[in-house]
């Protein structure tokens, strides 16, 4: 093969080209510290790099953004827990403190009187929020728990029909004394006509079967609709008055008959004895009972009914009447809890939310309510008993209404008794329910508690991934440094001797020879 100057000159030319090209590539490494500017440079590491980038991308999501995210959700609900727990433990406490029989009326009241703003305080503390997403609303994280003070405002205030389920075993029964003969009397008018009669005959107790509704003051003449296990039980009917409601059944129990009546006062439905027998015969322990009911009228701490219960919603907006409907599924059977999970891995997800079910339940505000309305009555006996007191104290007995005084007297220190009694052991029974109430909540605080620490392992995990994957990334992509630098040294030295070659051998041509 003829070699020219000219060949000699062209492959020179092209060797020190590749050597540039060489040393540019180097010299990039060096920059970007990467083995590769395009993916043609080396396919295969192209595609593992893509891989690796991707997976160190979600486990940065992971670990950076969905677990900080869930850990804050956990923690903020965990604190609202333990407030509530606290407030349970109080209460367990002060219902304690007032089953002591030696607390007079006073006492027992300013109890109660405690025992209220424990409960305002136990109910405001399922509006906590996080982010401004209610932690314990389920998927409704743009509502309140319950119902705040501007409700109050509202006029007219959403009407809720509510269908309340539930099962024999929610039934209960209440004391009640029927002391109707000496309402009214004072100092001035005992003599008046109607008292005339009034002995500790007068005076009776008895225990009524009642079903006891979530919400009280339920809206007037509005009958409710009550079913058990697909049959319709007749409510024969509705007062507004509680005297009025547990007298027609205690009427009921003395005649033998089969009643039920309801008291939108109290929001309880009320059964005689027969009646109550009746039912007990005709269900099973799972059988479901449904009541829907109305309520029209709100207060600053009651639960909204939506977490709950199947209901249709009635508001006034601008003029306009809207209707909501909430959970219908549950009317057939479909109860679902709306429970919200976060992604903290490859196919893994933890739970972060509490629902207001496993918290907060309205037999609380009830059991309060329970108790407010014995309170308000021992109250109100106790000033009769003082008043027909200080009437006899002004008496002889030769005086023509001593007698009289006396046995009304008699009848009222009677009827104080039973209720007394009946006070001391509702306070009694609230220690069990006030107990029951608090283990509900630290059940709910440890779930909490387990899920937290489950999200610290799957975080310790993730960090230790994240870390792993980054030192593959970094050896698939990053170049080293050192080898780098020796090969671009070493590059540069041969471009140099290759130019001072290629230099040599141009000075000499065929003309030198001519």
């Amino acid at each position: 093969m003829r070699m020219t100057n000219k060949i000699m000159q062209n492959n020179s030319l092209y060797n020190i080209n590749n050597n540039k090209l060489l040393q540019d590539k180097l010299s990039t490494q060096m920059s970007t510290q990467k083995k590769l500017t395009r993916p043609s440079d080396d396919p295969v590491v192209a595609i593992r790099a893509l891989r690796l980038r991707t997976s160190v991308s979600e486990l940065t999501q992971f670990y950076e953004k969905n677990a900080p995210d869930a850990k804050s959700w956990l923690k903020v609900t965990e604190d609202a827990l333990g407030t509530g727990a606290d407030v349970l433990t109080d209460l367990v406490k002060q219902a304690t403190k007032a089953a002591n029989k030696d607390l007079t009326t006073d006492d027992l009241n300013i109890i109660l009187e405690q025992m209220r703003n424990l409960k305002d305080e136990y109910y405001s503390t399922g509006n906590v929020d996080y982010a401004g997403r209610y932690v314990f609303t389920g998927y409704r994280t743009d509502t309140t728990l319950s119902f705040t003070e501007e409700v109050e405002d509202l006029n007219p205030q959403p009407s809720y029909s509510i269908t309340e389920q539930v099962t024999i075993e929610k039934f209960d029964s209440i004391n009640y004394t029927m002391k109707e003969v000496l309402n009214g009397i004072t100092q001035t008018n005992y003599q008046a006509d109607k008292y005339k009669d009034v002995s500790e005959q007068s005076i009776s107790n008895t225990d009524i079967y009642r079903l006891r509704l979530a919400y009280d003051n339920l809206s007037d003449g509005v009958t409710p609709t009550v079913k058990a296990g697909g049959t319709t039980i007749a409510v024969d009917d509705t007062f507004d008055n509680v005297e009025q409601a547990y007298l027609a059944i205690a009427s009921a129990n003395d005649n033998d008959e089969s009643k039920v009546v309801f008291c939108s006062k109290t929001g309880e439905l009320l059964f005689s004895n027969k009646a109550y027998e009746s039912l007990e015969n005709t269900v099973t322990p799972e059988t479901e009972i449904q009541v829907t009911y109305t309520k029209d009228s709100w207060e600053n701490g009651d639960l909204r009914p939506e977490h709950y219960f199947a209901c249709t919603a009635t508001t006034v907006e601008d003029g306009q009447t809207k209707t909501i409907n909430y959970n219908q599924e549950y009317l057939q059977g479909k109860e679902e809890s709306q429970v919200i999970e976060y992604d903290v891995g490859y196919n893994q997800t933890i739970r972060v939310n509490t629902t207001a079910r496993e918290a907060f339940s309205h037999d609380l505000n009830r059991d309060i309510n329970d108790l407010e309305v014995m309170m308000a009555e021992l109250t109100e006996m106790t000033e009769t008993v003082n008043a027909l007191t200080k009437v006899k104290e002004g008496l002889t007995e030769q005086d023509a209404d001593y007698e009289k005084v006396t046995k009304q007297l008699d009848a009222a220190q009677k009827a104080y008794d039973y209720i007394r009694e009946g006070v001391h052991e509702l306070f009694e029974s609230t220690i069990t329910r006030m107990q029951t109430h608090l283990d509900d909540t630290n059940i709910a605080v440890t779930e909490n508690g387990t899920r937290s620490s489950r999200l610290e392992l799957v975080s310790n995990r993730l960090m230790e991934q994240k870390t792993t994957f980054q030192t593959l990334q970094s050896e698939n992509e990053d170049v080293d440094i050192t080898e780098t630098a020796i090969q671009l040294t070493s590059t540069e030295l041969t471009y140099e001797a290759a130019l001072m070659a290629t230099g040599k051998i141009m000075q000499t041509s065929l003309m030198n020879y001519i």
